[in-house]
């Protein structure tokens, strides 16, 4: 039986590592009851997660990513109060911080019909259908994740970061949309390991700051559209 509700929740500001464990606990669950299913006559319907946070400065680096791609020492992090975390999402180095929205489904995508690839162009999908509704023209860069501007030009720029684990088609990690963050943070790494190309907001593209709770809303509608999935608002943690 697939089942296709989605609960969510809005947890706030988080530390990146306090986000990361609460994801933690409800990706090994969704883990133990797949192997439960797999060995048992007695199924077990797997749930679906998605939380929305927000992280203080932070750059986050991927299983495969290269510790040279960030560029600002130790002394230079403390300064302006940014951490520095390996984590085990795909992907190179990152940025999170405030004026993002980052969004951690903790699905299960046997529940979708969806292998990985194809569950990463319909995250990327996602993003794209909400930067189309303020006429932001959101696009995939061929063997590159996220959704980017002004592909194949010189102007090219990337709106929305994505990473994600997955493990027994349990994924968790997810993406982090540009609202409005303080752009020059990026100046001290190499985004997703990719040179000459940068990062830009939609506050940037738009001249003003869209509202983040109309934002939040517009993404859940718009996931719910493309997953085909119900969301329901759950006190999760």
């Amino acid at each position: 039986m697939k089942n296709k509700t989605i609960y969510y929740q809005d947890i706030g500001l988080q530390a990146y590592q306090n986000a990361f464990d609460k994801q933690t606990v409800l990706f090994e669950q969704l883990k133990r009851d797949k192997i439960h299913n797999k060995h048992s006559e007695d199924k077990i319907i797997t749930n679906n997660y998605l939380l929305f946070t927000e992280h203080p400065h932070v750059y986050t680096l991927g299983k495969s990513g290269k510790e040279e791609h960030l560029l600002i020492d130790a002394e230079k992090r403390k300064q302006k109060s940014v951490q520095f975390i390996k984590t085990n999402r795909g992907g190179d180095i990152t940025y999170h911080g405030p004026g993002q929205i980052v969004g951690y489904p903790i699905i299960d995508l046997d529940n979708f019909d969806l292998d990985i690839l194809a569950y990463m162009r319909l995250l990327e999908e996602v993003i794209i259908q909400v930067l189309a509704l303020y006429d932001i023209k959101g696009e995939r860069s061929e063997g590159e994740t996220g959704v980017w501007l002004d592909v194949g030009t010189a102007k090219v720029r990337k709106i929305c970061a994505m990473g994600v684990k997955t493990s027994r088609w349990i994924t968790m990690h997810g993406f982090a949309l540009n609202i409005n963050p303080d752009l020059t943070y990026f100046n001290h790494i190499i985004p997703c390991g990719i040179k000459h190309k940068g990062v830009t907001s939609m506050a940037k593209e738009l001249g003003y700051v869209p509202d983040n709770n109309r934002l939040k809303q517009q993404i859940l509608e718009v996931f719910a559209r493309e997953f085909d999935a119900v969301i329901q608002p759950e006190t999760i943690f």
